[in-house]
């Protein structure tokens, strides 16, 4: 497999991980939020900047298969 093919796998792969992390987490927080709905601006914040994170490290993986590429 040529190198462009193993930096597309291991992109479709950070991509796919991100996705079940991203959704591990908004359940959990979605859970916590019908759970106790006095914290809802709590969790939510916590929620938003978990996202972010978990999206920047696909953002992190995409930028690379570009850096790696050239």
């Amino acid at each position: 497999m040529p190198v462009n093919g193993l930096l597309a796998l291991g992109l479709g792969l950070a991509a796919f991980g991100s996705a079940l992390g991203l959704g591990k987490a908004i359940e959990g927080a979605m859970t916590a939020m019908g759970r106790q709905p006095e914290a809802i601006p709590k969790i939510q914040t916590a929620m938003i900047i978990g996202a972010a994170f978990i999206e920047a490290l696909t953002i992190y993986a995409f930028v690379s298969v570009f850096v790696l590429q050239g």
